[in-house]
Order: C-alpha cells, then structure tokens, then sequence
C-alpha cells in the first residue's frame, strides 16, 4: 500500500492531430451553480444550456464518446473541444495567455506539470468538485485547481506478427538487445506529453539517466511524431516494438491490428488531470462537465475506451492496478520539473534533433 501511495504522488507529467473545435454552440449559458473554489450543487437539474469548450490531448475518439455521454445528460448544452497534441494545446493555451483570455472552459492535457504551469499564471481557478470524495487526495492539487481524471501507462507493446510472446520486451533494458536494432519505434517527446514524461522519469532515474537514452538510440530507435502515428506504425510492422501506451495499444489490439501491451519493471505511470479555467465564458457548465468527467458515468466512458479510473469505488474489469503500481517506477516530480528544458536538450541532442 505505501508503494501505491508513493507511485500516486509520483505520477506525473502527459496524442497527436490536427484539433478542430467540436459541433457549434447552443444558446446562452444559463446560471446553474456556484462561485469558483465551490462545488456545483446544480448538475442534472434540467435547466442547463448553452456550450461548454475544453482543450485536449486526448485521442478524438475518446472526446467524442466523452461528449455524446455529456451530451445526453445534459442535453441542452454543446460540448465543443478542441483537440492537438499536447505541445500544439499548450502553445495556443500560452497564445491566447498573451493576448488576454483562454478561451476555454476546461483544460484536459496530461503534464501536471503544466497545470503548475498554469496555475502560476492565474489561467485556472480553483474548483472543488463534489466528485472528488471518491478520488484519492494524491490526485488533487491540494489547492484545488486540478484533478487528476485518468491513468495511463507507458510500458513496452510489439507488434504479434512479428514477435512473440515469449520473445517481446519485459524491462526498458531489454530493449538494448542487438536482436531489435533498428526496429524500435517511440513518440518524438516534443510531439506527445506521455513521451516527455517518460523521458524525464528515466533520464531522472538513478537506474537509467541520460546514458540509456544514449544507448537506446544506438541500437535504432527512431522516433514518430505523435502517439497515434508511433503505434500505427508498430501496428503496421513498420516496427517490431516500442516505447508505448496501455491504452492505445489496447485500442488498437481490440479493432483486430496485431499489437499487444508489456507492463515492464519500472512501469511509467501517469495520471491526466483536468483544470477549470479563470473567468472562463461558461462556468457553470465548465464545472458540469468537470463534473461529469469525475463522475462513475463519466469515468466508465473512459473505462470503456480502455483508460484506467482515478475512482476507488468503480469496477475496472481484469485491470488490476495494484499490480502495474508494484511495477512502477519510482518517480521524483520535483527533479522531473525541475530538469524538463535540460533533459529536452539533451534528448534532441541525441536524436539529432
């Protein structure tokens, strides 16, 4: 249990396209709750309309079944989004900064390292969800001005017409073996926040540091721009194995593609909060959704779409997460933080960047 608990505060720091806002708006908001900092006493009253806007790295898929379970329980109100990478969504969160007011509602990237970021600046507002009783207090900043929403992993997936089980990757340190020279593939770390928190955990660690990236990239790891490019890639044997997601391997492997998932030693956890913005246009119903995502409703929609619930009174079916926590590595997310620009620099360094 205390290993769980010291994974929790340690995970930190999180896919790739071009993002579009969602389906149009609806009517004015109408007021439906609380001054911020409080809990929304409102939601599923009936009397909610309007849009609500939120910033996201998630995958589009997981957004749109995320809307249409939003949407049919509100159903007067639009959930707009837009989605990117995670570099493109800070650079127009930092943008629309400059000029004076970001324009959405909720923010969902995966680096909480970026919300201390945003918090700095006063681009969020705290928020206490009534949802948040069934979330441990490790997920939450303790100011109340994020909650972790998800949890991810980065492990180890190879392609199953290529390798076998038996054969595939079970530590990072298996991954130097001459027999998968130049058939490694990962997510270029400057495309993607789960690469990037990956990246600083290892070059972080003790274990690793910057000589196994060194090494990793001599026996040809090549590096994809964006999540979903990186894994159809392995799954189109372009690659033999990767540096991988959990889930979108999982999704992957369950639309038929010849892919599967290694929770190696030193297992990269991750969880992805959600912010509310600062006098956002739609606060009311940014806390609905915020609401809604926290929600059992709403974190079995992520449930479905293979993520892994921040909740402790849910069923997650075979995931059992005390198992990936007693194979995860122990992570400093000050150090992290804190050595992020150099650890950046010496990566690219490496890849020639």
């Amino acid at each position: 249990m205390k290993k769980l608990a010291c994974l929790i505060l340690a995970l930190a720091l999180v896919l790739t396209a071009c993002g579009t806002p969602g389906p149009g708006a609806g009517p004015a908001s109408e007021p439906a709750g609380t001054s911020a900092g409080g809990s929304n006493p409102n939601a599923g009253d009936g009397k909610n309309s309007g849009t609500v806007m939120v910033y996201s790295s998630m995958q589009e898929d997981q957004l749109i079944a995320v809307k249409q379970a939003f949407e049919a329980k509100y159903p007067g109100i639009t959930m707009e989004y837009y989605f990117a990478g995670t570099s493109k969504v800070i650079t127009k969160i930092a943008t629309e900064a400059q000029a004076g007011h970001v324009d959405a509602d909720v923010i969902w990237v995966g680096d909480p390292a970026d919300y201390a970021s945003f918090k700095a600046q006063n681009i969020l507002q705290p928020y206490t969800s009534p949802e948040s009783e069934a979330i441990d207090a490790a997920y939450i900043d303790p100011e109340g001005y994020y909650t972790g929403a998800r949890i991810m992993n980065m492990g180890i997936a190879y392609n199953t017409a290529l390798v076998s089980p038996e054969e595939a990757p079970k530590t990072w340190n298996d991954l130097l073996d001459p027999k998968w020279n130049d058939q490694i593939v990962m997510t270029d770390p400057g495309t993607s926040g789960t690469s990037k928190y990956w990246r600083n955990a290892l070059m972080c660690s003790d274990k690793y540091g910057e000589e196994y990236i060194q090494k990793l990239k001599d026996n040809g790891c090549y590096l994809e721009s964006g999540t979903t490019a990186a894994h159809n890639q392995l799954a189109a044997s372009a690659y033999k194995v990767g540096v991988c997601l959990d889930y979108v391997t999982a999704n992957l492997a369950s639309e038929g593609s010849p892919i599967a998932f290694v929770y190696p030693e030193d297992t990269v956890s991750i969880f992805s909060p959600i912010g509310l913005v600062a006098d956002c246009a739609n606060e009311e119903n940014g806390k609905l959704l915020y609401d809604f995502i926290l929600s059992k409703e709403g974190q079995q929609v992520l449930i479905d779409n293979n993520l892994i619930s921040v909740r402790s009174d849910i069923d997650q079916g075979d995931i059992d997460v005390a198992a990936i926590a007693s194979k995860a590595l122990p992570c400093d997310l000050n150090a992290m933080v804190e050595k992020d620009e150099a650890n950046g620099t010496a990566f690219d360094k490496i890849f020639g960047l």
